[in-house]
């Protein structure tokens, strides 16, 4: 069984302190943040020092007398204040490389209690094309998906449509106006602009025109009939479903984004009645103002909370109600262990709402997960949120494609036809654009904003998802070229280690791999997964660029310098696959 290098160490470390007589427990190893000095470091003394009413640095010393022996070291010093710095040997590394390359996955360990997690990501809504706002839900959603997945979770995905709302009645009316009974995806994309401006319009005091007040009425009445059930509105709202569905999947394809439930606002419509009574029955919900409201305030609150409106004063349901008669039916269908939601951060009161009251109500047991993932705004070189040349909001589609056809420009500059054809570049570019536009979003911490530059995200070189791909395709070459069978014999592994700083140096960021995939999931934070195959990327190249692989005329230490590329190769992949992205051939 693989266990995290971490706590190996620690565990080495902790029985170090149990034969000096102290509390194994502050044996605890971390990754030290002055490589320049040691790779590894345990402050337990400093902690321990108090309670044991001894000078920090004797402690450091007793501990790092009895660690100076140990097969897993190459060096044990006891530094001020009272530090233990550490050196791990070449064949403790390569004993843990060889258990990596004979697990699955690279070592990867699974969740010790796997959890069936629900995951609440995409947010289209029906009618409307997927456009440059819905790119962060997507990736950053389908990402955590994979991450826990990877690790072992039963994870669900779900798109969770708006298919129910004001714009179904819009499109409804006007097609009315219209004449009009039949339509296809074409149409419905002038449409529904068309009736959005139309409910829209104002007069030069910005007030809304008698026209357009009178258009707003007819839509709203349109969508209450839609969910009374009214067979000429179900009609239309099922034709719409139709193309939308159809063009949703298409376009979330090409974003290699895929989800297990395609439930929409109109799935849950018939528990919203049962579960707003029982609200009220109970005394959870109350009327204020006409409307049915429930109070979410606690103690220890910094400040003041607007109460959750479950249904406005004209009956009608709002984001909230729709949301809670989601959870009622995922507890009664999937019965999860956790729930992650992925939307703005700006949404952050909505969900902190919803989860008071679903909390409250007892929708979902009080020891149940609720997380809410709030992302920031992807922003145009401007700092203003990222726009089309005439001002517009871009479509997904058009993106993806401007990112790929930079891609194509750049491959094309270096590679002739006679060296790739036209199809090849058309794919390879399609592979890398993408992995440029899910690593430039994937790499920035999730809160934050961050600038859209095509030209930096898809360069070849920085912190880049070309650049990553770049290295793994590298390395793929250099395995090929080799040509023969890959063996990670342990004693192969360790005389490399001990024949090249370079290799310890990628050694020693390849053993972190489980860290970096746990901390990603458990701050649900897939960046920290950017931020290791970035440090693997640039130690490989370091290793690359400063030893001699394949010209290599010891074939023993060839073939451990080849056992650890492919394993450094492995990661990666497996790593790539959890942002959401492939690796081409060649490049």
């Amino acid at each position: 069984m693989m266990y995290r290098i971490i706590d190996l160490l620690s565990n080495i470390c902790g029985d170090a302190f149990a034969k000096a007589g102290y509390d194994a427990g502050f044996g605890r190893v971390n990754v030290s943040n002055r490589p320049d000095l040691c790779e590894y470091q345990c402050n337990g003394a400093m902690a321990l020092a108090k309670k044991e009413h001894k000078k920090p640095i004797d402690i450091a010393a007793e501990v790092a007398s009895l660690l100076q022996s140990d097969d897993a070291f190459t060096k044990v010093e006891a530094c001020m204040p009272g530090f233990i710095n550490m050196d791990v040997s070449a064949s403790f590394l390569a004993g843990y490389l060889s258990d990596m390359a004979e697990s699955r996955d690279g070592g990867l360990i699974p969740a010790e209690h796997p959890k069936r997690v629900i995951v609440d990501y995409g947010g289209a809504n029906a009618a409307k094309p997927l456009h440059v706002g819905h790119l962060r839900s997507a990736v950053i959603g389908e990402s955590l998906k994979r991450i826990g997945r990877a690790l072992g979770n039963d994870m669900i995905g779900d798109v969770h449509l708006g298919d129910w709302g004001l714009q179904m009645g819009l499109i409804i009316e006007e097609l009315k106006d219209r004449g009009q009974t039949e339509f296809d995806l074409k149409d419905l994309e002038e449409i529904y602009p068309a009736a959005s401006a139309k409910s829209k319009a104002t007069d030069s005091d910005g007030k809304l025109t008698p026209e357009a007040e009178s258009f707003r009425a007819r839509a709203l009445h349109a969508t209450s009939l839609l969910q009374s059930g009214d067979p000429y509105c179900i009609a239309v709202w099922k034709r719409i479903m139709e193309l939308s569905l159809a063009d949703l999947k298409k376009n979330y394809d090409a974003l290699d984004v895929h989800f297990e439930l395609w439930k929409g606002e109109s799935d849950v419509q018939k528990y919203i009645p049962d579960m707003l009574e029982d609200l009220e029955k109970r005394g959870i919900a109350h009327e204020s103002q006409g409307a049915l409201v429930v109070d979410i305030q606690e103690e220890g609150d910094s400040k003041e909370l607007p109460p959750c409106i479950v249904r406005k004063s004209d009956g009608s349901a709002l984001y909230a109600t729709t949301d809670l008669a989601t959870l009622v039916e995922r507890e009664k269908l999937l019965s999860p262990d956790a729930y992650i939601y992925v939307a703005d951060k700006r949404q952050d009161l909505h969900y902190l709402s919803f989860f008071r009251v679903a909390k409250k109500a007892g929708i979902v047991g009080p020891d149940k997960d609720l997380s809410f993932l709030g992302f920031g705004t992807m922003n145009g070189k401007d700092g203003k949120p990222f726009k089309t040349r005439s001002g517009g909001v871009m479509r997904l589609e058009v993106l993806i494609k401007d990112i790929s056809d930079a891609v194509y420009e750049k491959i094309r500059a270096t590679r002739g036809d006679d060296e790739i054809s036209e199809a090849e570049a058309a794919e390879i570019s399609r592979i890398v654009g993408l992995a440029a536009l899910k690593y430039g979003d994937l790499s920035n911490q999730a809160s934050k904003d961050y600038v859209f530059d095509i030209d930096r995200f898809t360069s070849f070189e920085g912190n880049t998802g070309p650049y990553i791909l770049y290295t793994i395709v590298r390395i793929g070459s250099i395995l090929h070229r080799y040509g023969g069978d890959i063996m990670a014999a342990e004693d192969r592994v360790r005389q490399a280690l001990e024949a090249s700083p370079d290799a310890k140096a990628l050694a020693l960021v390849l053993t972190r791999y489980n860290e970096a995939v746990q901390s990603a999931w458990e701050q649900l934070a897939p960046h920290k997964i950017c931020q290791f195959i970035y440090e693997l990327s640039n130690a490989f190249n370091t290793f690359y660029h400063n030893v001699r692989i394949l010209a290599e005329e010891d074939e023993g230490l060839k073939t451990g310098y080849i056992a650890l590329l492919s394993l450094t190769r492995c990661v990666l992949l497996q790593c790539i696959d959890m942002l959401g992205f492939s690796a081409p051939e060649k490049m």
